[in-house]
């Protein structure tokens, strides 16, 4: 069965319909060649540079990242864009579906972060009518969705182990079949991954599948964090500063050289995100031409480097794996893993099943 192929992008006009004075150019070959050459200029000068939109900056780290996904794009290899939050990985992934070849079909992004574990796998691969309680008809996934296009997941290190042999096949095979479905679905998709976690140690702690990894970082780009690019800091706070002074419709044009100055030496924790959402906050704040920071609540000194975000199951796995490592994976008995977490037995096996901590066959590192 041929896999469905969904476009969200509209049919481009007829070229008569959007230039009417090419039917004079029809009737002579060299005008029409001309104007063909015309147009094809026009796309590229259009092209180029919207495909780096809101990826603001001239630092050598930007500049890097730019001519990485020149290079990328034009292939059909995977991308791992490595970075923490808010340092602009969507960005990042549009433009490297605007500039490759498939930028005429559809960019489909799905936040593996934001849905529960328990329906990753029916989001990403659809399923058949009556696969499950509630699955009153037949649903296509994001793969499918995306099929002759790009498809972006972002926080793939959250994806359940597992999924990830399947999420594996259909990276290396580019087929598989819906939940609950038996006929094999084949599609054309070039994956570009995100994550602001360090797969490699999740690897390590057997959080991550090696093989999926391997498959996944054929093209890594790391985006660089705000602190390490100080120098764009200006440019892009006079870019929200504009941005929400329109849409306030407020005439705020100057930022002070002294709140230029603390918006450098901040470390920017949440990175370009949350530069935006404090020049927003500043805009609403002021009442003049002068933009008014509330410098105040930069509460973290310049030298303070911000601790990475850990979520509850990845600080419960570590622990656990750290309390395993230590027992040598004995978990009974008076010495076991069991007792040194306040745990039954029967209970830190279910956890380990949960968070999928084997112990490692005879040979490999502990």
């Amino acid at each position: 069965m041929a896999s469905a192929t969904i476009s969200f992008q509209p049919s481009a006009p007829a070229a008569w319909q959007e230039n009417p004075s090419q039917a004079y150019g029809a009737a002579n070959p060299a005008s029409q060649f001309e104007v063909a050459k015309l147009s094809s200029r026009s796309s590229q000068a259009v092209t180029v540079p919207d495909a780096f939109e809101g990826l603001i900056g001239s630092s050598e780290a930007i500049q890097r990242v730019k001519e990485q996904v020149r290079t990328v794009a034009a292939t059909d290899s995977t991308v791992l864009l490595e970075g923490e939050t808010g340092t602009g990985k969507e960005l990042v992934s549009r433009a490297v579906h605007t500039l490759s070849q498939r930028r005429h079909r559809t960019l489909i992004k799905f936040n593996c972060a934001a849905i529960p574990h328990g329906l990753i796998e029916s989001e990403l691969f659809g399923h058949e009518r009556g696969a499950f309680t509630g699955a009153v008809a037949r649903k296509l996934g994001r793969f499918e969705l995306a099929d002759h296009g790009t498809l972006f997941l972002d926080e793939v290190g959250e994806i359940p182990l597992q999924l990830q042999v399947k999420l594996l096949r259909v990276l290396q095979e580019q087929e598989f079949e819906r939940l609950g479905g038996t006929q094999t679905q084949r599609v054309n998709v070039r994956l570009v991954a995100a994550t602001n976690r360090n797969l490699a140690e999740m690897v390590s702690g057997q959080e991550f599948r090696s093989d999926l990894y391997f498959r996944l970082n054929v093209f890594p780009i790391t985006l660089p964090p705000l602190r390490e690019r100080t120098e764009d800091i200006p440019l892009l706070a006079e870019h929200f500063l504009e941005e929400y002074s329109r849409r306030m419709d407020k005439r705020i044009d100057t930022i002070p050289e002294s709140t230029m100055q603390s918006l450098r030496r901040h470390p920017w924790p949440g990175n370009v995100r949350e530069l935006q959402n404090f020049i927003e906050r500043a805009v609403i704040l002021t009442t003049g031409s002068i933009l008014h920071a509330p410098l105040e609540d930069l509460k973290f000194s310049p030298d303070t480097q911000p601790e990475a975000v850990v979520t509850l199951r990845q600080a419960e796995s570590s622990h656990i794996l750290k309390t395993l490592r230590e027992t040598n994976w004995v978990l009974g008995g008076p010495h076991g893993a069991a007792i040194r977490l306040g745990l039954k037995r029967t209970t830190l096996v279910s956890k380990m099943r949960k968070l999928g901590l084997t112990r490692p066959a005879p040979g490999m590192a502990l």
